[in-house]
């Protein structure tokens, strides 16, 4: 038996507790907060997005950095396990949309409980209010120091202190630096499945309106295209967000120093070019007599009629009938190819994971134990490994944390 020391009650935190204890050891978990599973529980804007249930494959295909690191974790607990663990405990579990799987009662709370009382009912010792400032190892014995000064000595220790993003949450970063003193890299970090800043003035207009149904497509200044996708996206006063957004972040948040990036949104994408030129001839027949910005109120939605209007470079009181076919045309190409400069992202505090962290090279793969240092181990978003939207990033933290914490005896 061991004692185990975790920095962190977060997701991959509480769930090293859990398979640590398991073995048989003694686990004491460190929080800084009031309580545990603070960034859990606005996950998923607070109904927490436990997992995607889809095969190994899926997730791996939506994870960005690193993924084939993560074999063991993943065959070790997968989706499907962290299912039957969090079910077992009394949340019932229910499977939306992009098989995105989140609590019956959509209460991230009720998941924070569950994990709660599993460490309480196998004996974890959980310090609340316990701030770590520092990690070392003296002889075979791993030493903990709180702010306060007091000292924890374990046999093992498992990193889980998160990233950076988020910082109201109790994410700052602590993990790196315990993993820079000791001899790890740190890679480079960038906010991820974060909101744009847009340079188009426009965009301030358009406050506040969401788009459904629409195609984000992401390319750099060459033409070269990073993403495509359907979905729902946000115009906010600084630029736009959403989930599509969010998942393009995912894509080029590393990117946005080395390109200039162009966001291109088809506002309709289920027609095509001729098929919407028919559907604006159309509406121009029923509209004959009028203004061409008063023609376009079945087409597109009321807040952003005038800016297509002002884009087109039609005049707005032109009569419909008065139209060019080059005019009709260049309105339909800017209707299906919305363009909009990216000038970069917005920051930690509202991104909801953070890129890059603690280099995987150091770390063995099949039980998150550091190679520099034996008997400190990292699981979670301190690791630089980062996914997309849709359950993956808690399921790197659910697996790596349980790997880690089952690989201790």
């Amino acid at each position: 038996m061991s004692k185990v020391l975790i920095i962190g009650g977060g997701a991959a935190g509480m769930m090293a507790a859990i398979a640590a204890a398991y073995n048989g050891n003694e686990v004491h978990i460190f929080e800084k907060n009031e309580k545990n599973g603070k960034k859990l529980f606005i996950t998923g804007k607070g109904r927490c997005n436990i997992t995607n249930a889809s095969d190994i494959e899926n997730h791996f295909a939506n994870i960005m950095r690193n993924s084939k690191f993560l074999y063991s974790a993943y065959h070790c607990l997968d989706s499907y396990g962290v299912c039957t663990m969090i079910e077992s405990a009394g949340v019932e579990t229910k499977i939306e949309r992009g098989n995105r799987v989140f609590p019956l009662s959509d209460k991230s709370s009720d998941v924070i409980y569950a994990l709660n009382k599993m460490m309480r009912d196998i004996g974890v010792n959980i310090h609340l209010k316990s701030e770590i400032v520092s990690v070392s190892k003296e002889n075979e014995n791993i030493i903990l120091k709180e702010k306060n000064g007091k000292k924890h000595i374990g046999d093992a220790c498992i990193i889980a202190t998160g990233g950076i993003s988020y910082p109201v949450t109790g994410s700052t970063g602590d993990g790196y630096k315990f993993a820079e003193k000791i001899g790890h890299t740190i890679t480079e970090r960038y906010p991820s499945l974060v909101p744009f800043n847009i340079k188009e003035e426009f965009c301030k207009e358009l406050q506040g309106l969401s788009l459904k149904n629409v195609e984000l497509k992401i390319q750099d200044e060459t033409g070269k295209q990073y993403y495509s996708e359907m979905g729902e996206m946000l115009f906010t006063h600084f630029g736009i967000s959403g989930p599509l957004v969010l998942s393009a972040s995912g894509h080029i948040s590393d990117k946005l120093k080395e390109h200039q990036f162009i966001a291109k949104i088809d506002l309709k994408p289920a027609l095509s070019n001729e098929a919407l030129d028919k559907r604006i001839l159309k509406d121009f027949e029923e509209n004959i007599n009028r203004n061409f910005n008063n023609s376009l109120d079945k087409l597109l939605p009321k807040n952003l009629i005038p800016v297509i209007v002002e884009l087109s470079g039609i005049n707005q009181y032109k009569k419909v009938h008065e139209i060019t076919k080059e005019e009709r045309e260049n309105l339909v190409k800017l209707i299906k190819e919305l363009k909009m400069s990216i000038s970069g992202a917005r920051g930690f505090n509202e991104a909801i994971i953070t890129k890059g962290g603690v280099s995987v090279k150091d770390i063995n793969p099949k039980n998150m134990e550091s190679k520099i240092v034996p008997g400190i181990y990292f699981a979670g978003e301190v690791l630089d490994i980062d996914a997309l939207t849709g359950g993956y990033n808690l399921q790197v933290a659910w697996s790596t944390g349980y790997l880690a914490g089952s690989s201790i005896y």
